[in-house]
């Protein structure tokens, strides 16, 4: 730090920050740009997109009143420098660790945020909302809603602009353009006409000439208009913002502060309507080894200041993602029609493997995930065999498509979910939580749950075999346990499981990747007496009712397991068993699921277990569900009733 002091020291709030002269705001985002590299190097989490925008965060809250003026941050992984000015900045250690600050804006965290948000294109319409709220209820404060990083790829924020343009409320959107994907380079005469088309007397005038056409015939009167405009939208672009109903602004320096601070003023002053100011900014600016890295250093984990190398431990085995692409991109070797699809996850899924083998079969459709399903329903209706590939968590912002466009139509579309349960430090918001529940509803659709990375392997080859409808199947976020992976994948017969191990008195029934901690809880049950039965799932739908029936006839208890929330696999055994009489007194059941309740960031085992899914809780479940009784003498009483209830079969009654 300089001999002059620390200025971040001095800022609590923004409010603080508004008593600088705006001089001191540069000296203020570089102390709050290297704030934030020292914690993101201690803690790991998103990096590049918060360095892209510190310059514009300190703006904003310079003009704004914050938090009484509404700043809105879309997707909410560039809004580290906001958390820093905004009273957070000594809990910044914590972020997405346990019991720390969340990865993104989280109303129950600060009243600096008005609107969470872990997913992307949401600030328009929830700016939308808040700005019509102020005007039903006869409010003064500003809306801002920034979005950007990707996020304008999506429909939802076009529909917003199409809505906003059409309400006429006063709000501002800024387009942070980190990639310069819409705008060209700017320069000296884009920033001078920015300056002076957000001034109060170009406003003014603009106003004053729409009243004075307004008296002329109405065909007159648009065509002045619409000249008018078309003639501003050459000098600085934006004619599609123009046409949605916006007041477009730009291309402006997102990192030059002496541009920005008057113009945002200008903006904040000005008149009812909806504006949008369009910002380039640099992502990782400021930071040499993310300026220079192909993401920007979009995501990372612990690093070395001085050098930028991340600290990743060595894997105890391949990724789950590698995995899937790996076995992915030799099945598209074989077969000709294997394409894949992504939405804006290219290296995310695992897909840029596949891109560089396969360029022509690869579709990267931005963050589009409606768009991505019934693009690969399209190609699925022409005889094409399209992997899409997308979170669980993202996966739900396109359910409509997997109903209507997919399994209504009962199309081979293969859904390759990642990140499907718990994820760790990005929390709730990323969670792969109900895509079993979702999917498992829809009638033909086939849903799939490989327990390891040789299963996954076999999951991918059953996906490309399969020609009877819509085919998904899940997989964790995290590495494998090094099992040697074949070349080929097994096809499996459809809804069809396995045994791994059989007892007498108790049957663990697991779906997934919580196999392994089933295995570890019949070990801990049989050093107690008890004979324990493993069997391992592999489809939520349709359910192996065979496996299922003889589980349950011949043991005292049954115990399903899945990392997934209620409404899933378990629900449906529920079913089943109901269905078919199966539900006496004699046999105890237990579905054990992740809890209803979003549960917060941490490390995954304790996020595992604080859901209640692992071995621990498994050995509890069972213990507790036959206190006094032992499980042997349950299972002994379930046996004769079975007898009985057989008899009586015979017998006709």
């Amino acid at each position: 730090m300089t001999a002059q002091g620390s200025l971040l020291d001095r800022i609590q709030r923004p409010s603080d920050l508004r008593k600088l002269p705006q001089s001191k705001l540069k000296r203020v985002a570089d102390e709050v740009r290297e704030a934030m590299i020292e914690s993101v190097a201690t803690t790991g989490g998103h990096l590049g997109a918060g360095l892209g925008v510190v310059e514009l965060t300190v703006a904003l809250h310079y003009v704004f009143d914050t938090p009484k003026d509404t700043l809105i941050w879309d997707v909410g992984h560039q809004a580290y420098p906001h958390k820093i000015l905004t009273g957070r900045r000594a809990r910044m250690g914590t972020i997405r660790q346990g019991g720390g600050l969340s990865g993104f804006t989280r109303r129950a965290e600060s009243d600096h945020d008005p609107f969470g948000a872990g997913h992307s294109s949401t600030s328009i319409s929830a700016g939308l909302g808040f700005a019509a709220g102020r005007d039903l209820l006869g409010g003064d404060e500003r809306v801002v809603a920034v979005i950007g990083d990707g996020a304008m790829s999506a429909g939802l924020a076009y529909e917003a602009l199409n809505n906003a343009g059409a309400l006429n409320s006063k709000l501002l959107v800024v387009l942070n353009d980190n990639d310069m994907s819409i705008a060209p380079p700017v320069g000296a005469v884009s920033k001078h006409l920015a300056r002076l088309v957000s001034g109060r007397r170009y406003m003014s005038l603009r106003d004053a000439g729409r009243r004075l056409t307004s008296h002329l015939p109405e065909k007159l009167d648009r065509t002045i208009t619409r000249a008018i405009k078309h003639t501003r939208t050459f000098l600085t672009g934006g004619t599609i913002f123009e046409e949605l109903g916006f007041f477009y602004i730009g291309p402006v320096d997102g990192h030059d502060l002496k541009a920005l601070v008057p113009i945002l003023a200008n903006i904040r002053d000005a008149g009812k309507g909806p504006i949008l100011l369009h910002v380039v900014t640099q992502k990782g600016k400021g930071y040499a080894p993310a300026e220079a890295s192909a993401d920007k250093y979009h995501g990372v984990v612990k690093f070395d200041l001085s050098t930028g190398v991340q600290a990743k431990p060595a894997p105890k085995g391949p990724a789950y993602t590698k995995v899937f692409a790996d076995a992915l991109t030799r099945e598209a070797t074989r077969d000709p029609r294997v394409v894949a699809i992504t939405a804006a996850m290219p290296g995310g899924t695992g897909l840029d493997t596949f891109a560089k083998a396969h360029p022509t079969r690869f579709f990267d459709v931005g963050i589009a995930e409606q768009h991505a399903v019934t693009f690969a329903a399209g190609l699925a209706a022409r005889g094409m065999k399209p992997f899409c590939a997308i979170y669980s968590t993202f996966l739900q912002r396109a359910f409509d498509q997997i109903v209507h466009d997919v399994a209504l139509q009962n199309l081979n579309v293969r859904f390759a979910i990642d990140r499907a349960g718990l994820v760790g430090a990005d929390g709730p918001t990323h969670a792969g939580s109900f895509d079993l529940a979702y999917l498992c509803c829809l009638p033909n659709m086939v849903v799939m749950a490989p327990s390891d990375e040789t299963e996954l392997v076999d999951a991918v080859a059953t996906a490309v075999a399969h020609d009877d409808g819509p085919i998904a199947f899940r997989y964790p976020r995290g590495e494998g346990d090094g099992a040697p992976l074949p070349e080929k994948g097994c096809v499996w017969d459809i809804g069809r499981g396995r045994m791994i191990q059989r007892g007498t008195d108790v049957a663990l029934l697991s779906l997934g990747t919580r196999l392994p901690e089933a295995k570890r809880a019949a070990q801990e049950l049989e050093k107690l007496g008890v004979s324990v039965s493993v069997a391992d799932a592999r489809f939520a739908k349709p359910i192996d009712a065979d496996l299922i029936r003889d589980l349950a006839r011949m043991h005292a208890m049954l115990v399903t397991i899945e990392e997934g929330s209620t409404g899933g696999f378990g629900s449906a055994v529920m079913q089943l068993l109901s269905d078919e009489g199966l539900l006496d007194g004699s046999l105890k059941i237990r579905t054990m699921r992740l809890p209803d309740v979003f549960i917060e960031h941490d490390s995954v085992p304790d996020m595992i277990r604080l859901a209640g899914l692992d071995a621990e809780a498994i050995v509890r479940t069972v213990l507790n569900a036959f206190e006094p009784v032992s499980p042997r003498a349950a299972r002994k009483t379930r046996a004769k009733n079975e007898v009985s209830h057989d008899q009586k079969t015979r017998l006709g009654t």
